[in-house]
């Protein structure tokens, strides 16, 4: 097992007694709830509450995170698909209505852009690539670094330098929302919310 599968099997594991972990996350829910269902790609899909909701609008999931642990928990979920996927290394086949990469950040070393960019490739024509990125620390981040710096949503956009004929920027704003953390501590948060449509 590699040093980052690891870190994510024991981040998993020690969320899996907490409920919050197993929700939808909130800009997912308001972008893709009033899209029709389609064939959906969630990157890193954690514990699992993105596909969840999304299988349950109707949608088929195919949910990829480097965490067995993660993916173990939605092996046995109807319209999922859940695959141990290193995407540092390899990428789903297929083509999507949606992709979703909801704070798909590390601390080990990926090529996010790429990642990102093929995600953008595998849309089918009229799909969504939909990227929230957190734009502010929350108390119970596993990344407490003050010197972090959050790309904005245009900066992620213009680092997927992807061709304008193709693909078009349909959102990219930094909403605040009131966030409920492990323990239900509550903090004000910043997403950093970039919808590409193919």
């Amino acid at each position: 097992m590699s040093v980052e599968a690891r870190f994510w099997d024991d981040h998993y594991s020690r969320l899996a007694a907490e409920p919050l972990v197993a929700k939808v996350n909130p800009r997912l829910a308001e972008i893709a709830g009033p899209l029709p269902p389609g064939a959906a790609l969630d990157l890193g899909c954690g514990a699992g509450g993105d596909a969840r909701w999304l299988a349950g609008r109707g949608w088929t999931v195919t949910a990829v995170d480097i965490s067995a642990t993660a993916v173990a928990a939605l092996q046995r979920h109807d319209r999922v698909t859940a695959l141990c996927v290193d995407l540092a290394e390899d990428f789903p086949a297929g083509t999507f209505d949606l992709v979703s990469a909801q704070y798909f950040h590390t601390p080990f070393t990926l090529d996010r852009a790429a990642v990102l960019r093929t995600a953008a490739k595998a849309l089918n024509p009229g799909g969504r690539l939909v990227v929230v990125d957190h734009g502010s620390t929350a108390p119970w981040s596993w990344n407490q670094d003050p010197g972090l710096r959050y790309p904005a949503p245009r900066e992620v956009a213009a680092d997927l330098d992807l061709d304008p004929a193709e693909c078009s920027v349909d959102r990219a704003d930094r909403p605040r929302r009131q966030a409920t953390g492990p323990g239900g501590r509550i903090a004000t948060v910043v997403d950093h919310v970039l919808v590409v449509r193919r």
